[in-house]
C-alpha cells in the first residue's frame, strides 16, 4: 500500500499548491473508475486524475492521454452541472485519513451561491469520489452508489446525507515526539511493525518495514528514534519521489525504500512518479476484462494454425518422396512373376542401384500382384499432384499465424476502443460473427484514432495501434515523403513521423515507439526499419495492416518506457 496517508497528506500539498484558487473548465470520465478535471490555474490548464480503480485508487495530476466515450456517463454530466465554472477555494485532507476533499465555490443556474465538496475516498476495492452540497451536508451523486444493505454505517446514495467512515481512533505520528511513540509499542509482543500500522494513522506495512530496517534491531530505542526521523523529514516536505524495483516486483514512495534492496528512479514530483508507475496498467487491465475472449480466440486459432502447420509439413515431406512410390511400383511390374495373391511384403533387387542392393516393399495381402503395382503408381501420381496444392497450403496456414501472433501483440498494447477495431477487423475476415449491424455501420463510418506523440523538437509521430489503425495511418493519412517505420521481420505498429527530412534524434524516438509497441517491447537492441511512405506497398489481397517495403535504413533501439512517456507528455 504506497498510497497511505502520510503519502495522501503529501499528495494534497501537491495538488494545493498546483491548482488551488483555479477554476474547473472541464470535467471527463474515461471510463467507470476515473474522472479527469481541467482546472486553470496560474495561466496554464492542469488536469487532475481522479481513480477509483480497485487496484490502482489514487489523485494526482497528470499529463497522460485519455480517451473519452462519445457519450459522457450521467455522474460525469451531473459534476459538469454542478462543478465546471466553479472555483477551487481549497484542498484538505481528513485527518491522516486517504481522504481528500476538493472545496469548490460557484454560482448555480439561477445565480445563487453554491458551495460543493467533492470527496475522494481512497480505499482499494472500496474507494469512491462523491459529490456533496456542503451547505445541506447532503450527497448529490457519486461513482459508486453503496445501499445500507452494503454499509451498515452509512449509505452512499442520492439524498442521504453525508457520513464520514468510521474514526480508526488511531495515533497522530506527527504529532508525538519518541517518548510517547514508546509508549504505544509493546516491544515484547513483537511484530513491531504491524503495531506501528495499528497503532498510528496514516501509516502503511511499506512504511513501517522501512523503519525497522532503518532502525537495524526492533528495541525501544532504535524504533521509535527511527521513526521519529522519518516523521520529521515529511513534516519538513523533505520528499524524494521514487519507484523502486526488486526482482520485477515494483513500489513507490514519498522517499527510496531501502529494504527492497532494488534498483530505485528519482522523480521531481509525485505526479509524475505516478504517472511513470501506473503507465498504461489500469488500460492494460481494462483491456483484459473486455477483450478475455477475444485474446483466447486469437490464442486458439494460433494454435489450430500451428497444428494444420505441422500435419502440412508431413505431407510435403511425404509428397517430396513420391519417386520411391514411382520406383516400387516399377520393381513390383517387373517381378509380377515372382509375386502371389497373399504375400504381405517381397524382397526384390533394384536394378536402379549400382549395387543392385536388395529392397523390401510392403504388399496387400488382398490385392494381385497387378493391383499391388499398381497402387504404388497411383500413390506416386497422388503425392505428385499434391505438392503444388500442400505448398500453397503451407504459404496460407503460414500467413495465417503470422497475422494471429500479430494480433496477440496489438492485444497487449490496445486501449478500450482498440480492442473493439480489433474485434470489427476479425467480423469482417469472416473469423467472428457480427455482433450488431448497426455497431458495424458505426465503426465503418468513422476514421481511427492514432496515437500522438512529440518529438523533443515538437515534431508529430503518430503510431497505429492495430491493424486499421495502422492502414489509415499509412495508406491514407501520412503523405508520401513523410517517414514510415516498423520493426524489422517483427510484429508491431505502424509509425509515422510528419516530416520529410526529421533530425537524427526524431527518427531514433519514432524507432523507440516502433518498438515498444512491438512483439520485441522486452528486448534490447530492436532492429528498426524506416523508409518514405511512397516505398510502402499494400499487396493486392493483403490481410489488414501487412506491407512490403523497400528502400530501408535500419537503426538499433532499446524500449524505454520513461522516454515513451517523455513523448506522449510533449503532446
Amino acid at each position: 500500500m504506497s498510497f497511505d496517508g502520510l503519502f495522501t497528506r503529501a499528495m494534497v500539498e501537491e495538488l494545493s499548491q498546483a491548482i488551488s484558487g483555479g477554476r474547473i473548465n472541464k470535467i471527463h470520465q474515461p471510463n467507470k473508475n476515473e474522472i479527469i478535471m481541467i482546472v486553470r490555474a496560474s495561466g496554464k490548464n492542469h488536469k487532475v486524475l481522479l481513480s477509483v480503480h480497485p487496484s490502482y485508487a489514487r489523485a494526482q495530476l497528470t499529463h497522460e492521454q485519455h480517451n473519452n466515450p462519445n457519450e459522457p456517463p450521467m455522474f460525469c454530466m451531473l459534476l459538469r452541472k454542478h462543478l465546471e465554472g466553479y472555483i477551487l477555494e481549497g484542498i484538505h485532507q481528513v485527518n491522516l485519513d486517504r481522504m481528500i476533499i476538493f472545496d469548490v465555490k460557484g454560482r448555480n443556474e439561477v445565480g445563487d451561491l453554491s458551495n460543493k465538496q467533492l470527496i475522494v475516498e481512497i480505499m482499494g476495492r472500496h474507494s469512491n469520489i462523491i459529490l456533496v452540497d456542503k451547505s445541506k451536508n447532503m450527497i448529490l451523486d457519486s461513482i459508486k452508489h453503496i445501499s445500507f444493505a452494503v454499509n451498515t454505517h452509512r449509505a452512499i446514495l442520492p439524498g442521504q446525507p453525508y457520513i464520514f467512515p468510521p474514526n480508526q481512533n488511531k495515533v497522530n505520528p506527527l504529532e508525538v515526539d519518541e517518548q510517547e511513540i514508546q509508549k504505544e509499542l509493546d516491544f515484547n509482543a513483537g511484530k513491531v511493525d504491524r503495531q506501528l500500522v495499528d497503532q498510528f494513522a496514516g501509516v502503511s506495512p511499506l512504511f513501517a518495514r522501512e523503519v525497522i530496517y532503518q532502525a537495524g534491531t526492533a528495541n525501544r530505542v532504535t524504533v521509535p528514534k527511527t521513526f521519529f526521523s522519518l516523521l520529521n523529514q515529511i513534516k519538513e516536505r523533505q520528499y524524494f519521489p521514487t519507484i523502486t524495483l526488486q526482482n520485477g516486483k515494483e513500489a513507490f514512495y514519498l522517499f527510496p525504500l531501502t529494504y527492497m534492496k532494488g534498483e530505485t528512479k528519482e522523480f521531481p514530483s509525485l505526479s509524475e512518479m505516478l504517472d511513470r508507475f501506473y503507465f498504461g496498467k489500469a488500460e492494460r487491465d481494462r483491456v483484459k476484462q473486455q477483450g478475455n475472449d477475444l485474446e483466447r480466440f486469437i490464442v486458439n486459432e494460433k494454435v489450430k494454425n500451428e497444428k494444420k502447420l505441422t500435419k502440412l509439413l508431413k505431407t510435403l515431406e511425404e509428397a517430396e518422396n513420391s519417386d520411391r512410390y514411382q520406383l516400387f511400383g516399377e520393381l513390383l511390374t517387373a517381378n509380377l512373376y515372382a509375386m502371389k495373391r497373399g504375400m504381405k511384403e517381397i524382397e526384390v533387387i533394384n536394378y536402379y542401384d549400382e549395387n543392385e542392393a536388395k529392397v523390401k516393399i510392403q504388399l496387400d495381402p488382398q490385392k494381385t500382384p497387378s493391383e499391388n503395382a499398381q497402387k504404388y503408381f497411383t500413390k506416386y501420381q497422388k503425392a505428385k499432384n499434391a505438392i503444388h496444392f500442400v505448398k500453397e497450403q503451407i504459404e496460407l496456414t503460414e500467413k495465417e499465424i503470422a497475422y494471429f501472433d500479430m494480433l496477440y501483440q496489438q492485444i497487449e498494447s490496445a486501449s478500450t476502443s482498440d480492442i473493439e477495431e480489433i474485434r470489427e477487423e476479425l467480423a469482417e475476415g469472416g473469423y467472428l460473427r457480427i455482433r450488431s449491424k448497426r455497431k458495424k455501420k458505426k465503426l465503418a463510418n468513422s476514421k481511427p484514432i492514432l496515437d500522438h506523440y512529440l518529438s523533443s523538437n515538437g515534431t508529430d509521430i503518430f503510431v497505429g495501434k492495430n491493424n486499421k489503425q495502422n492502414d489509415y495511418l499509412t495508406n491514407k493519412f501520412a503523405a508520401r515523403d513523410e517517414i514510415w517505420l516498423h520493426t524489422k521481420d517483427i510484429p508491431g505498429s505502424h509509425v509515422v513521423i510528419r516530416s520529410k527530412e526529421p533530425d537524427e534524434n526524431t527518427i531514433m524516438e519514432a524507432a523507440m515507439l516502433a518498438a515498444y509497441f512491438s512483439k520485441a517491447r522486452s528486448s534490447s537492441a530492436v532492429p528498426v526499419d524506416y523508409t518514405k511512405v511512397r516505398f510502402v506497398k499494400k499487396p493486392n489481397g493483403a490481410k489488414p495492416g501487412f506491407v512490403i517495403y523497400e528502400n530501408q535504413q535500419t537503426v538499433y533501439v532499446t524500449p524505454d518506457e520513461d522516454i515513451i512517456l517523455k513523448l506522449k507528455a510533449n503532446n
